[in-house]
């Protein structure tokens, strides 16, 4: 019974701490990458109810849109098993800003970066 409870404090501190962490932020436009797992990515867009999400190729394709909403903020992950070892970006428009992020492809595994590329 006591490893039942304790199992079950663990996990309350946990999920109350994820949602903390997807919900935090000051600036009118936040993502935060919350965890890269092989070929899946997770955000969070934090105060933000509606934006545009598209990939795009390096070389310019575009491979995915979505008009994404939430009420406290946007929470997406993203599977590339499908995506060809190589460069892509995630653009983010919320008809105030528009910002993009690389996503780079290799091997297993997928990484979001953290920082917005320069448009």
């Amino acid at each position: 019974m006591k490893k039942i409870i304790k199992l079950s404090l663990v996990c309350a501190v946990l999920l109350s701490g994820m949602s903390t962490y997807a919900i935090d932020g000051k600036d009118d436009f936040n993502l935060h990458v919350l965890k890269g797992n092989g070929r899946y990515i997770t955000f969070a867009l934090n105060q933000t109810q509606k934006a545009s999400l598209s990939i795009y190729a390096a070389n310019g394709d575009l491979l995915y849109f979505e008009n994404a909403s939430g009420k406290d903020g946007i929470l997406r992950t993203f599977s590339l098993e499908e995506f060809p070892t190589g460069t892509y970006f995630l653009e983010v428009d919320d008809n105030n800003k528009k910002v993009k992020y690389e996503i780079t492809v290799k091997g297993d595994t997928s990484v979001l970066s953290r920082k917005a590329v320069v448009l």
